[in-house]
């Protein structure tokens, strides 16, 4: 049983304590005002309404409708065997709960077409009886209960509608980050097979005795590419209790080291001391050095060493990855393609910046600045 159904039954049972006690001093006023069986009908009627209420969980709309009608019914039947005015105080608060539910739930015409027919109602109520101190007590017990039905219905929709809002939302970023992730990780290593499997073949002909050490490597790449997929694929089966995958940092030394064994040649240059950065500035910088370390790969096979120099300062830590390829044009791919898009959203999330673009003289230059919330003093 959800928590939706542990609430309405509390909800049904509570509006129907409430009517009951309105129905009762109802019926008591009207014997010492009008005497005789006159309290009767009103009873009946409220409790046909009340009936109806219990129904509305099933079918919304056709619930507000019958309330409707038996309200207006009502009103009819009152004028028309001079009976006390309809609809009495508790068949206007079960009436409010059936007018309000529909504005939040119905569609948007639907729910304003139930407003106005509630409207309606009370004008019945005002046109049908005479202007005496009592229908106008019941007219305007009406108007209010209408007002409330409306007011906390379009209040409670405005409040699904942002909370349908956010859910989107938090949805729409989970993909972003899935899709990343796809880019991110697996391009990376998917790039790392490519170029060994390009070494197996030269290493074949040249240096038989050198291909196995090569295919291990391929081996490997393809290993850490399969487990980088499962990861995704876990994030996206249980989405509840998988960890994030922005939040699990590998040692950038490896990573370079894992790069500079099939391509130019990585120096890493790190803060002395083991850095205490905050889990998802260290998955960003990872991810930076990952991406860039993956372009070069792709487009500047010319490139000979790459520098990669990651810095901090009291308030931020500055991320630099340069290689000394050719002097080329602005990579189409670096301004289109999704690895820089998915490094400035990582890095803009932060509150960071990202540049991108040829270096003075050749080669390509990425640098990142993140900020790193500085401790307190105690």
């Amino acid at each position: 049983m959800g928590l939706h159904d542990r609430l309405s039954r509390p909800a049904d049972v509570g509006l129907g304590v409430l009517s009951a006690a309105v129905l009762a001093l109802q019926a008591v006023a009207i014997a010492q005002t009008w005497g005789g069986g006159y309290w009767q009908f009103d009873c009946a009627a409220g409790a046909v309404m009340y009936g109806i209420a219990l129904l509305r969980r099933r079918h919304l709309a056709g619930a507000a409708v019958a309330g409707l009608a038996v309200a207006a019914t009502a009103i009819l039947v009152a004028r028309l065997a001079h009976l006390p005015a309809e609809p009495s105080p508790a068949m206007v608060l079960v009436l409010s709960v059936l007018v309000g539910s529909a504005i939040r739930a119905l569609p948007l015409p639907l729910a304003g077409a139930v407003a106005a027919a509630g409207l309606a109602v009370v004008a019945g109520t005002r046109l049908a009886f005479p202007a005496d101190a009592g229908s106008r007590a019941v007219t305007s017990w009406n108007a209010a209960g209408w007002l409330a039905a409306v007011a906390l219905g379009l209040g409670l929709r405005l409040l699904d509608a942002r909370g349908r809002a956010v859910a989107e939302r938090v949805r729409r970023d989970e993909r972003m980050n899935l899709a990343r992730e796809l880019h991110d990780v697996v391009a990376h290593h998917v790039t790392g097979i490519v170029l060994q499997a390009q070494a197996a073949q030269l290493v074949a002909g040249r240096r038989p005795e050198a291909l196995d050490g090569v295919l291990s490597g391929i081996e490997q790449a393809g290993s850490d590419a399969l487990a980088a997929m499962r990861r995704v694929v876990t994030l996206l089966r249980d989405s509840d209790d998988a960890p994030p995958a922005a939040v699990v940092p590998e040692r950038l030394s490896e990573l370079v080291n894992r790069f500079g064994g099939h391509g130019p040649t990585v120096r890493l240059r790190m803060p002395d001391g083991e850095p205490e950065w905050p889990p998802e500035v260290t998955s960003t910088v990872y991810r930076i050095v990952q991406e860039s370390l993956t372009n070069i790969a792709r487009h500047a096979a010319h490139a000979h060493s790459v520098m990669v120099t990651v810095t901090q300062d009291r308030s931020a830590v500055t991320v630099e990855v340069a290689d000394d390829g050719k002097p080329v044009r602005p990579r189409p791919h670096h301004l289109g393609g999704y690895g820089l898009v998915g490094m400035r959203e990582r890095v803009e999330a932060l509150g960071g910046t990202l540049r991108a673009g040829p270096r003075a003289g050749s080669g390509w230059c990425v640098h990142a600045t993140l900020p790193v919330p500085t401790s307190e003093p105690r």
